[in-house]
């Protein structure tokens, strides 16, 4: 028999792996090693020189494009300038090796990547080798994605979200010393869920939750825990059960005819993972295996009135359903939609614009508000050190203002009026959000009776339930809840830090306790400039399933600000939410949901009340496996009960599943890196708060090298000893970057720099940020724009196309040129001190680079392609991602202010930073550490 090395493509060679009695196949060029026989790359038909397509001889309109020192003109693809030069306009024969000069500001890392930069770009990103994305869209967008010399059969792979793949998982393994990150990776969907033939009744593409509204950390679950504990990946859900839709998407099925069949032991819901047996008369339960009766008007179209089709019911064909409640799933009638807005009016916030711009925005979103049934109620109270009511008789256009002073003993000036119906008193309502900034305008009281005015807006509303939003703009100071000043610098970036991040009262866990059993559920939107306790205030909307905004330094003299703040607050009080809500994750037999995180209360061991559920909230669950799995495939649903804002009671259901697998190359194949991030942020923040800051670190980077040297022993034939390698599947080869920026996220960031209620806010987003939004405030998006794709902020067919992202690291920045760098919830437009002033021009409508102002902004849209598109991009980049945020804009100078230059940097992960490693530092610890960890 020949040797394997006989029958191998160039470039590739064998060993034999005593440990696993096969051959290891390794690619020397790259150092990565596989299981599989590689195959020889595909041959071109004619032989003719491998080379990209010729250039398009249609125009696209007038391009610019710029260079240090020179502007160029440029028509399409096709100009025979753009042939014969570069992008730094000199010939090709001239240029050298690397085709950029590369800028390294004093946060860079030296020498990172060195190997890549001598490779040009052009031939680094040529278009035979590198991955092909046809409007590569924001985070957890469906990209439509084209693999290298994919072959035919490649479109029929997609059938095994359907149920239909019966082949394991492919293994390829990388290292991640010589594979640098591509951010592109993060834009594809997590690996495919090949479900054994028949698991599924339906063909239906919808049979199994998109991850969008559920994703798991592996998609192919170990059948015993040892082997799970052997493999190192953390087990959880990430689940997003009420994710708005965007623009194409279809909507969630609703099942009306009030027929729900659930098993009678588990009480799992039908779906399409069950079978029927018995000549359909029962149905057989695919978590406990239970047998079940079919429901008489199982088989029975309502509206028709006859005999309906089983197999198109929705919960058969769909995994994400939404069921109408019959009255026994009510403890009482659905209660109205209401909302009490409790409004800062002291000294501060008037001056700051925050209440006149409050007021605006809810009289202009009156109609957005949710009233189709035209039962909701809103409620306004005004409040410095003094609680201000507002009487609205329905009919009228006047109000009347009850002051009550005794705010030790809060009760109600009046017994109606106070909490009115929308569509009734909508005219009192809005004469009186028109006059309050007015009669509040010389209020020169400072102080904040905030917890008082939580107390009453309870009373007002605790019979019903609903939404509180409090607006502050100072530390609460008055009566209950009342909070001191403790932001110490001397202790931030010690142990002592994470006491900072703790509530400083009990009044705010045991009020939100109390709101979640009345079904009140509370969202703060705080605009201190000064300290203003965030950590403790965040306690409201964590327990009520709420959300926290944060302002800082709020002015609404600046535009930027009012539009901002403006965005936000009108989108929430548009936001469809579920009222009344509690929501339970079952599991086959053998798993158990261990540990939740996220903003709800956990009312008995697993059931999670919700009192209001906002639309984009994500919650992460741990998962153990309690007994061995038998069965080859195992169903995760959520189930979340909830009144609609118009009234309805509903069930929406969330069905997933997942193969289960003895093989250990199959867990690894299936593992979801960026599922494995959201866990692992939420676990950090809730180490950093019942440990230190400095804990949550450790366990973060500890389970990183856990898993790598899991791989290394288990996966690859250096087995227990050391490796000049640091190998890892193709599939998780962004997490080590991942994880990198999750350390350098200001949530768990080492730093005696960070101010307390900046790290609180920022932990609050990451234990709430769907994996859409998460990943980018983790991991941020750069684009180069000065030199972008002609194509790059024209619309296609899916929109705007955004340009090609670049690695998260300085030494892509040119002294020349204009980038884009975004996490979500900031813009930095970083323009480079060389740039030419034709650029600065077409961008900014201003002569020269020197004239330029750094800071937050508004771009100008001018009557230039260029600018057109780099707007496009900006507009695309404010909308394209689920959730309410309107991220800010800030041109940042090269040479400008330090404070705003070290902010923009800090996104770029990759570099050095403080006491933080480059990428490529950490990469190496990584290697050290995974050679000792298997040494011992």
């Amino acid at each position: 028999m020949a040797s394997p090395s006989q029958q191998l493509p160039p470039g590739w060679t064998a060993e034999w792996d005593p440990a696993s009695q096969r051959y290891l196949f390794i690619q020397a060029s790259t150092g990565r090693s596989q299981w599989e026989i590689p195959t020889p790359p595909a041959q071109p038909v004619d032989h003719a020189p491998s080379v990209s397509p010729p250039p398009s001889t249609t125009h696209h309109g007038r391009r610019r494009q710029y260079a240090a020192g020179q502007t160029q003109a440029y028509y399409g693809a096709g100009d025979a300038l753009g042939d014969q030069y570069g992008a730094l306009g000199v010939p090709q024969q001239q240029q050298p090796a690397a085709t950029t000069q590369l800028f390294t500001p004093g946060l860079a890392a030296e020498g990172g990547f060195a190997g890549q930069q001598q490779v040009p770009q052009a031939s680094y990103y040529a278009p035979q080798q590198e991955p092909q994305y046809i409007n590569t869209p924001g985070f957890g967008q469906e990209p439509t994605y084209h693999p290298p010399n994919a072959p035919i059969h490649h479109l029929t792979d997609q059938f095994g979200q359907m149920g239909m793949g019966q082949k394991p998982l492919h293994l390829t393994t990388t290292n991640l010393l010589t594979s640098p990150p591509d951010p592109r990776e993060l834009v594809r969907p997590p690996p495919e869920i090949r479900l054994p033939a028949n698991a599924c009744i339906t063909t239906s593409p919808y049979a199994n939750a998109d991850p969008s509204y559920q994703r798991c950390t592996v998609n192919a679950i170990p059948t015993t825990s040892s082997m799970l504990n052997k493999s190192k990946i953390p087990l959880g859900l990430v689940i997003t059960p009420y994710r708005t839709l965007k623009e194409g998407e279809p909507p969630v099925p609703v099942v009306t005819d009030t027929v729900i069949a659930r098993c009678r032991r588990c009480r799992t819901y039908i779906n399409p993972y069950v079978q029927f047996i018995d000549n359909g008369n029962r149905w057989r339960c695919c978590m406990c295996s239970m047998s079940n009766e079919v429901p008489q008007l199982f088989d029975w179209d309502q509206i028709r009135n006859q005999p309906g089709d089983r197999w198109a019911r929705d919960e058969l064909n769909h995994s994400v359903v939404e069921f109408v409640a019959p009255t026994e799933y009510m403890v009482r009638p659905p209660q109205p939609a209401v909302y009490v807005i409790l409004i800062d009016v002291s000294h501060t916030a008037v001056q700051s614009g925050m209440v006149a711009t409050a007021t605006r925005t809810i009289l202009e979103n009156l109609d957005r508000i949710p009233n189709e049934d035209e039962r909701t109620k809103v409620a306004i109270i005004a409040y410095d050190i003094s609680l201000y009511f507002f009487s609205m008789p329905p009919g009228t256009t006047e109000s009347t203002m009850l002051v009550v002073s005794d705010v030790d003993d809060v009760f109600l000036p009046k017994p109606t009026d106070l909490l009115i119906n929308l569509t009734e008193a909508r005219q009192s309502l809005e004469s009186l959000l028109g006059r309050i900034n007015d009669m509040f305008q010389d209020n020169h009281t400072v102080g904040s009776a905030m917890g008082p005015a939580l107390q009453a807006g309870f009373k007002l509303m605790a019979p019903i339930g609903g939404k509180i939003m409090v607006l502050s703009s100072s530390l609460p100071n008055i009566g209950a809840g009342s909070l001191k000043n403790r932001e110490d610098l001397k202790i931030l970036g010690t142990s002592k830090e994470s006491g900072l991040l703790q509530a400083a009262s009990p009044f705010y866990k045991t009020f939100a306790i109390e709101c979640s059993r009345a079904q009140v559920s509370v969202d703060m939107f705080l605009f201190s400039a000064a300290y203003q306790d965030v950590a403790s205030l965040a306690c409201l909307p964590h327990y009520t399933s709420g959300q926290t905004y944060f302002y800082p330094a709020f002015n609404a003299a600046r535009s930027e600000d009012a539009i901002k703040f403006a965005h936000e607050f009108g989108e929430v009080l548009a936001m469809p939410i579920m009222l009344e809500a509690v929501m339970r994750v079952r599991a086959s037999k053998g798993l158990r949901m261990a540990s939740f995180h996220g903003n709800f209360f956990v009312r008995s061991t697993d059931l999670l009340a919700m009192p209001a559920v906002p639309t984009d909230q994500s919650y992460a669950i741990e998962i153990q496996i309690e007994d061995t799995l038998t069965q080859p495939f195992v169903v995760m649903q959520t189930a979340v009960l909830h009144t609609t804002c118009h009234g309805e009671r509903r069930i929406r259901v969330i069905t997933l599943a997942l193969p289960t697998t003895s093989s250990l190359t199959e867990v690894f194949a299936s593992a979801d890196q960026v599922a494995i991030t959201t866990l692992l942020a939420n676990k950090a923040v809730e180490r950093s708060l019942t440990h230190k800051l400095e804990d949550a670190r450790d366990a973060v980077h500890q389970r990183l090298v856990e898993i790598l040297s899991s791989y290394k022993s288990s996966m690859t034939s250096a087995g227990a000893g050391a490796n000049a390698q640091l190998a890892i599947s193709e599939n998780l080869r962004m997490l080590p970057v991942l994880v990198l920026g999750l350390l350098k996220n200001v949530g768990i960031r080492q730093s005696a720099q960070i101010p307390p209620d900046l790290r609180a806010y920022a932990q609050a987003l990451l234990t709430t940020l769907p994996s859409q939004t998460l990943i980018p405030y983790i991991h941020p998006t750069f684009f180069s724009l000065h030199n972008m794709a002609p194509e790059a902020g024209t619309v296609g067919e899916q929109g705007v196309i955004l340009p090609t992202p670049l690695p998260l690291t300085s030494e892509r920045l040119e002294r020349h040129g204009l980038y884009l760098i975004e996490d979500g919830q900031t813009i930095f437009l970083w323009i480079g001190r060389d740039a030419v002033p034709q650029l600065v021009m077409d961008v900014f409508n201003l002569p020269n680079y020197e004239v330029l102002r750094g800071g937050k902004t508004t771009l100008p849209v001018l009557d230039n392609d260029f600018s057109q598109r780099v707007n496009a991009i900006i507009q695309k980049t404010r909308e394209m991602r689920r959730g309410v945020y309107y991220p800010h804009l800030y041109v940042v100078k090269e040479d400008g202010e330090p404070p705003l230059r070290l902010w923009a940097l800090s996104c770029l992960i990759q570099d050095r930073a403080d006491v933080l490693p480059s990428y490529q530092q950490f990469i190496g610890q990584l290697k050290d550490k995974v050679n000792g960890a298997n040494n011992y």
